[in-house]
């Protein structure tokens, strides 16, 4: 790709090389942020974060990757399944060196996150993930955040900008609008994209359970290759993001959500009345970038049938060159940009 451009990699050793690193990223941002234009960089570039760190929010212990100025435009990245954190490990340094105050958090299920009451429900429904973000934020004291994210993390975005506008400032969502219902789900779909759902039927099932629960490894592995058909990652960078799927809620919480989308599993009812508001499929206010990789091997829909369903200022994106589902890992530059830009509108 035009984009996969040698990037200089930044090494933080010790305090004091991070706080001088911080003061050279504002001074950077700074400039960056006047011009608008994010720095070319290679894909795979950056292979780690500064450390996790890890506050109560909700119902949650929440953990989360930091970079940028902490007086900074609040960003919040949004991984999906079965990926995480890793997938903005490019991003995250080119928003926060654009001055940025960039948060990646692991979703309920995923890495360090974890629930603080063992009582708590294992609850993978979207508007309980949805209200997860929010109270991160409420315990960040983040008023409004540009958000962005795919799969998963592109419907929380969604919903926190269709049901809580005041708390989301701009938004990039991968594949577009995906806010869906049971309803939704319970419909049939021709053969071949019911096809493309396989995963989801074989999750229905106790034996899909427990083979996601026994083989979650090479599980999500398959996923990564079917979803992103002409991204060559190697071991090394699967194996960073397979680790957060040890987390002891990690199928709980998967199971669930594709149960929940068919109509098999129960929610709870203090989410009733949300899900009632999604199923009436709310136009988004906010501005908008839309983003899709022209090698997503992942379900979804063409731009065209879920245009209208932003109202603000928006624009769609083909992100060529072989991309796939993982779009911002794939391609950093591009989804960053797309950030800087929305932010912009």
């Amino acid at each position: 790709m035009s984009e996969e451009i040698n990037h200089y990699r930044r090494r933080l050793l010790g305090t004091a090389v991070l706080t001088i690193a911080a003061a050279e990223l504002a001074i950077v941002g700074a400039a960056d942020a006047q011009s608008g234009k994010i720095n070319p960089i290679k894909p795979g570039t950056n292979t780690s974060f500064a450390p996790v760190k890890q506050i109560d929010a909700g119902l949650l212990n929440v953990g989360y990757a930091e970079a940028g100025p902490a007086n900074g435009p609040p960003v919040i990245l949004l991984h999906g399944w079965p990926y995480d954190i890793y997938s903005f490990v490019d991003v995250t340094p080119l928003l926060a060196s654009a001055g940025y105050r960039v948060i990646v958090p692991y979703v309920r299920g995923y890495g360090t996150t974890r629930f603080l009451s063992s009582e708590t429900f294992r609850n993978g429904q979207p508007s309980a993930v949805a209200l997860d973000l929010i109270a991160l934020m409420d315990a960040l004291k983040i008023e409004k955040a540009t958000l962005a994210g795919f799969d998963w993390g592109a419907r929380t975005a969604n919903i926190v900008a269709a049901l809580w506008p005041e708390r989301c400032k701009a938004m990039v969502s991968v594949s577009g609008y995906l806010i869906g219902s049971q309803e939704a789900g319970k419909m049939p779909l021709p053969p071949q994209a019911e096809l493309e759902w396989w995963y989801q039927f074989y999750f229905a099932t106790e034996r899909g359970r427990a083979g996601y629960d026994k083989n979650r490894h090479d599980f999500a592995k398959h996923i990564w290759k079917l979803a992103s058909p002409k991204w060559n990652f190697d071991d090394a960078t699967f194996d960073r993001s397979a680790a957060s799927f040890d987390n002891p809620d990690h199928v709980a919480i998967v199971i669930h959500n594709y149960r929940w989308r068919l109509g098999l599993a129960q929610g709870e009812p203090k989410y009733d009345d949300l899900e009632k508001r999604l199923a009436e499929g709310p136009v988004i206010t906010v501005p908008t970038i839309t983003l899709e990789g022209d090698a997503n091997g992942a379900p979804h829909l063409d731009a065209s049938a879920y245009a209208k369903k932003f109202s603000g200022k928006y624009s769609h994106r083909i992100i060529t060159g072989g991309i796939g589902h993982n779009l911002p890992q794939e391609a950093p530059q591009a989804f960053a940009q797309a950030v800087v830009d929305v932010d912009a509108y």
